[in-house]
């Protein structure tokens, strides 16, 4: 049943992927001739921490003990340090279609590391669900009629993989404490982690990047740089732990297959591209994944059946 809490949980994973999905044309426009791919991502921490650490200010604190300062550590690493860096470094190596291809990966992952740490089924409704959801992304890109000029290359589509991999790692490992604390408490965390193990490395890759050099500022380029910083940085990360503290992880990561669908329709709507009946097979295919691993029984709802049944 479609609580309303639940309900908040899927819309704000929804947003967060929208967001997400505009983020891959904008960064592959800056990459590497505005800013190189390393300078990006240590400018997405710091801007983020900053943003995070000064809406702190406005909330109530939470005290975080040790123990889950040092689970804050692992989950900047993986959902922000080596996320964040690997990918973006392995979209200046390859192409947007074989990124978003690759990313379809990112549920399987979920879902085998929701079974092995959180204890969650595999059930085949759920199995059903995500392989129903990768074709309708696979096909969705691969029916694109625009056609990316950029070459492809494995050390590329390798670094995408494991970007994806940290990723699926940080949305299992992140869902008890998205139950403790609110979003801006873990978020200010993370980033602040992610910032301090990476900025003594990377520092440098902000003063030369060619987008601070110019006598003439290029507004457009300023302007994807904040779009990269705010809309595809600070807003979603801020969602996430909304949506997985209503939503179990494999169902927020099945919303990735909802970047190829956005994708495409902002190609239509600007004319670079044109919807085909594959295309809204694939989108009917993702949504319904989307809606099998939702209606999939958790953990929670099997243990519920065999006290029901025990008690009888």
């Amino acid at each position: 049943m479609l609580t309303k809490e639940k309900l908040k949980g899927h819309l704000s994973i929804l947003v967060a992927n929208i967001l997400f999905a505009v983020n891959m044309p904008i960064s592959k426009y800056l990459l590497p001739s505005h800013i190189t791919p390393e300078g990006l991502t240590i400018m997405r921490m710091l801007s983020a921490c900053v943003l995070f650490w000064i809406t702190s200010l406005f909330i109530k604190q939470e005290k975080v003990p040790v123990r889950d300062l040092g689970l804050l550590f692992l989950c900047a690493l993986c959902g922000v340090g080596f996320n964040q860096g690997l990918f973006i470094e392995g979209l200046s190596w390859t192409s947007p279609v074989d990124a978003s291809i690759i990313s379809t990966a990112g549920p399987i992952f979920v879902m085998l590391l929701a079974a092995f740490i959180l204890k969650e089924p595999i059930t085949r409704q759920k199995t059903f669900g995500v392989i129903i959801g990768a074709c309708g992304g696979v096909f969705l890109i691969l029916s694109s009629t625009h056609a990316s000029s950029t070459s492809s290359s494995l050390d590329g589509d390798l670094l995408i993989v494991l970007s994806s991999f940290c990723y699926s790692i940080y949305l299992v490992i992140s869902r008890p404490l998205s139950q403790r604390y609110s979003p801006i408490t873990i978020m200010k965390w993370m980033f602040l982690f992610s910032s301090l193990v990476l900025l003594p490395i990377m520092y440098k890759h902000i003063l030369d990047a060619p987008a601070f050099h110019r006598i003439t500022p290029d507004w457009k380029e300023l302007g994807a740089i904040a779009f990269v910083l705010i809309g595809a940085t600070f807003i979603p990360y801020m969602l996430i732990p909304v949506s997985l503290k209503r939503i179990r992880p494999t169902t927020v990561s099945m919303y990735i297959y909802l970047q190829p669908f956005v994708a495409s329709l902002l190609a239509v709507l600007i004319g670079q591209d044109r919807f085909t009946v594959w295309k809204i097979l694939s989108a009917a295919l993702v949504f319904v994944g989307v809606y099998l691993v939702t209606q999939s029984k958790s953990r929670e709802d099997i243990e519920k059946e065999k006290g029901q049944k025990a008690a009888k």
